[in-house]
């Protein structure tokens, strides 16, 4: 019987190193394989051109419903702005105790706050991001731990201060998961 996985979507392009080395992350933080497979989607028809921003509530029902089916966890990995009714913005949203999450990078990238390009900041960052919603779906909620990876972050600089990892309390919380301890083992 085959582990299961984390399953990562592009949807849209991201260089293959960096897909690789946020999916290493991932697979390191929760320690379950992690693969890469290519997703399509117009995302025409997820945009709000009154708000120039993707529908997020709207991009994550259709991660959800077509292409989390044969995998525990899936994440739906996106380049552009994404919004919720209640938000001007948002960096990325899963369903708590789901099977789905989404995150965008658009809002890390140094040059949309007027700073010099830094590749190995918009990393951190999209990992960042990327375990923080993938926590959401293992049930974890926001934790008040100023380091931890599940605080809550409304703004990049957020994302900066925390680390990429759970603090202790949410790593006890994620390892006592009926959802991971009654995995099957080979």
């Amino acid at each position: 019987m085959n582990q299961p996985s984390i399953i990562l979507i592009p949807f849209g392009y991201f260089e293959n190193d960096f897909l690789k080395k946020i999916a290493d992350d991932v697979g390191r933080e929760y320690l379950l394989p992690v693969r890469i497979r290519d997703g399509h989607l117009d995302l025409s028809e997820f945009h709000d051109p009154v708000r120039r921003q993707y529908n997020g509530n709207a991009l994550l029902k259709v991660v959800d419903s077509q292409f989390s089916a044969g995998s525990l966890k899936t994440l739906g990995l996106f380049s552009v702005d994404i919004s919720i009714p209640i938000l001007t913005y948002i960096f990325g949203q899963a369903y708590l105790n789901g099977r789905t999450g989404i995150a965008s990078l658009y809002r890390f990238n140094n040059e949309r706050y007027g700073m010099k390009k830094d590749e190995q900041l918009l990393l951190d960052r999209f990992r960042k991001e990327v375990i923080h919603e993938l926590g959401h779906t293992f049930g974890l909620i926001h934790c008040h731990v100023p380091d931890c990876v599940m605080r809550s972050s409304t703004y990049v600089e957020d994302i900066d201060q925390k680390s990429a990892h759970l603090c202790f309390r949410c790593r006890e919380t994620l390892g006592s998961s009926t959802e991971l301890t009654n995995m099957p083992s080979n």
